[in-house]
């Protein structure tokens, strides 16, 4: 029995369209470095008080949750972008080769689709949402349903650039 992986590269289209999502990626990885930076020093700072000294913050857990939240949907554009999200391509993997990509291009035409509609909704949600205060800061709550949205949106680039630009259909390797 043969199992072989197959995994659509990252593309970069030329012209401004692939430097300004390039570009784009940098921020919210840059974003994202700062996200995960302030949840494991608010947490660890949170841990540190309450075991150490029997005193707590009052906004650690709130902001510290928002930046967990903030975090994950910032990453999931950039495991999007790499092709490194698991797919079931059982099926897929029977396909004669030109199947295979179109298949793949397909699939990234819907998932961008879902993404598009993901991030309207998560932005109808926010604005309804907004005026709607955190319990321990004077923030929105709104700003939980933020990165919802721009992980979406962003996901959904970089699908719509797969589309386009016809990702390469690449064995990474069997196993007999």
């Amino acid at each position: 029995m043969t199992t072989e992986t197959i995994a659509l590269e990252p593309v970069v289209p030329a012209g401004w369209a692939g430097r300004a999502l390039d570009g784009l990626n940098r921020l919210i990885t840059g974003v994202l470095l700062a996200t995960v930076a302030v949840m494991v020093s608010v947490v660890s700072a949170q841990v540190a008080l309450r075991y150490g000294l029997n005193r707590s913050i009052d906004w650690a857990d709130e902001i510290g949750r928002l930046a967990f939240v903030w975090s994950i949907f910032l990453a999931i554009p950039l495991g999007v972008r790499q092709g490194a999200h698991i797919g079931i391509d059982i099926m897929v993997d029977k396909l004669p080769a030109r199947w295979r990509g179109a298949l793949k291009r397909a699939g990234a035409a819907l998932c961008a689709a879902m993404m598009f509609a993901i991030a309207w909704a998560a932005f109808r949600v926010a604005r309804e949402q907004w005026d709607e205060l955190m319990a321990t800061v004077d923030w929105s709550v709104g700003w939980f349903i933020v990165p919802v949205g721009l992980g979406a949106l962003l996901s959904a680039l970089h699908l719509v650039r797969i589309v386009i630009a016809g990702a390469p259909v690449q064995a990474l390797g069997s196993a007999e």
